[in-house]
């Protein structure tokens, strides 16, 4: 179910969707007689294309998402852990530690150790599944994390978690009651506390790696397509795509 999951949603991405509606008109201008219902739909994939690489049109998506939590404040209370979810790494022992986890998890992970150091005693976790590699993502993370100073009397790992959710119920399982900061990209933290809520957990959100910025004075960045804007158009997206699913599936368990 979690590959099928995931195969699907890679599909109803925007860029791969606009490209198959492209290479269908295509088709059809090719191999058949309605040119005209293909061109059209060349015209929909290309300008669509355009649309979801344009800043103006990219950040006013992801933004409102971004920002609906503040990012992480000292606080007065005392916090027991941090928890930092995955989000992918390869495995290659030619390229530094740091080069082995995508810019998203080490972003996380700079957050979470960030936020480890002004509480002496916590501890940090780390969560992710192998993805197919030999090394999970919470162990690539742990090892990046050694590398940048953290002990590794700290740490503690969370390896076989696949999504958010399973992320949650383990976190609730190892963590109780007691305080707990949440590091996870800002576009995903409205989706991740609903199922730390959903788990029992009231965590500290702590959201990272914004991408979406509307101070942007240089017109030929601002009004040019680039592949960091659809980078944006994707992450917003993606995540609508699951809050859909968390949605479906609260609705068949209630069943």
């Amino acid at each position: 179910m979690f590959e099928l999951k995931k195969l699907i949603s890679a599909f109803l991405m925007p860029l791969p969707a606009m490209l198959i509606i492209g290479f269908i008109g295509l088709a059809m201008v090719m191999f058949t007689r309605k040119h005209r219902s293909g061109s059209i739909l060349i015209l929909i994939s290309l300008a669509s294309i355009f649309a979801i690489s344009f800043q103006p049109i990219a950040t006013s998506l992801l933004k409102p998402l971004e920002r609906k939590y503040t990012g992480f404040l000292p606080t007065t209370q005392n916090v027991d852990y941090v928890m930092v979810l995955g989000s992918g790494h390869v495995v290659d022992p030619e390229i530094p530690p740091t080069s082995e986890l995508s810019r998203t998890a080490l972003m996380r992970l700079s957050e979470g150790i960030r936020i480890l150091r002004m509480y002496p005693g916590s501890k940090l976790i780390l969560s992710g599944y192998g993805g197919g590699s030999k090394i999970s993502q919470a162990r690539m993370m742990a090892k990046v994390a050694l590398a940048l100073g953290v002990a590794k009397p700290e740490i503690i790992l969370l390896e076989t978690a696949q999504d958010t959710w399973e992320e949650a119920r383990q976190a609730s399982a190892f963590v109780g009651h007691t305080n707990l900061v949440l590091v996870t990209s800002a576009s995903h933290m409205e989706r991740a506390m609903g199922e730390f809520n959903a788990a029992g957990i009231t965590p500290i959100p702590a959201p990272t790696n914004y991408l979406a910025h509307s101070n942007i004075t240089q017109p030929w960045v601002k009004y040019t397509p680039q592949a960091r804007y659809l980078e944006q158009t994707e992450r917003y997206w993606h995540e609508t795509l699951g809050t859909w699913w968390q949605a479906i599936r609260n609705l068949a368990s209630k069943q």
